[in-house]
């Protein structure tokens, strides 16, 4: 199977299949879709965004579930999410399933998404106060075997299941962290609540350096498709294969490999 910047639903069906992914399967799918837009828009496609997602439900199929990440930070610093308003600041495929009827939203202020499909309550259903935690969106994707999937952008700007692993094993260079501040529910409703992230250390000077193990996942095969810029720009990993390459690592020495100091 020969992967293509896509000009057609076609296409785009060619490039899920050469990065390997399953349909009936469970996808996380992060993104930088400038390059897909443009260039279905250039073959006629009126609305490309729509097509993407359109195109990814139905190759998934009814049986499987995609998810996309509806990040947003500012809870952090201005201590306010409206689970119905707080728009994703992960690219405006993310932005656009938001709106996408077929999607509701899971419930952590800054790190939630947007899930259609067969496990869609299951998602839903997760009250996490944990960004990161084992009964966060994160935890449940790896205890289903669901998979990830990455269009042209780096693990550095992408892979926040990193993060999970991170926590799952206890890593000595990140301590958890308590954000508190206003939540307005899906009903409008407004009270104080607090949530927790698994945040690197910045006072020993910790900065997360993800380069390296991207290399590594690809040299080892575990990543499947075309690397960030190249062809379709469309790469995929089971969650699983990630999980049990990357906690060894952590239990080991992380530095230089998942992050570095300054």
């Amino acid at each position: 199977m020969i992967s293509v910047l896509p000009r057609s639903k076609k296409d785009l069906f060619i490039n899920y299949e050469a990065a390997e992914i399953e349909r009936s399967g469970i996808l996380l799918f992060h993104s930088n879709a400038f390059r897909w837009i443009v260039s279905l828009a250039k073959s006629g496609e009126k609305d490309p965004l729509q097509l993407i997602i359109d195109s990814l439900l139905e190759y998934i199929g009814s049986s499987g579930t995609v998810l996309f990440p509806l990040f947003n930070f500012d809870f952090c610093s201005t201590g306010y999410f409206d689970y119905r308003l707080t728009p994703s600041q992960m690219g405006s495929l993310t932005e656009r399933s938001r709106f996408d009827s077929r999607f509701s939203r899971t419930s952590h202020p800054i790190y939630s998404f947007s899930v259609s499909g067969n496990h869609k309550r299951q998602f839903l259903e997760l009250s996490n106060i944990g960004g990161y935690s084992s009964d966060s969106p994160f935890g449940l994707l790896h205890q289903l075997g669901g998979r990830i999937a990455v269009l042209d952008l780096p693990d550095q700007n992408s892979m926040t299941f990193y993060h999970y692993i991170e926590e799952a094993n206890s890593a000595p260079y990140r301590f958890h962290k308590q954000f508190h501040g206003s939540y307005v529910d899906a009903n409008g409703v407004t009270d104080c609540r607090t949530f927790s992230l698994y945040v690197r250390d910045l006072e020993a000077g910790v900065e997360t350096w993800l380069h390296p193990c991207e290399k590594i996942l690809w040299d080892k095969g575990f990543y499947k498709g075309d690397p960030q810029g190249c062809k379709s720009g469309l790469r995929s990993i089971k969650s699983c294969d990630m999980y049990d390459f990357v906690a060894p690592i952590i239990k080991n020495n992380a530095e230089g490999i998942l992050y570095r100091s300054n």
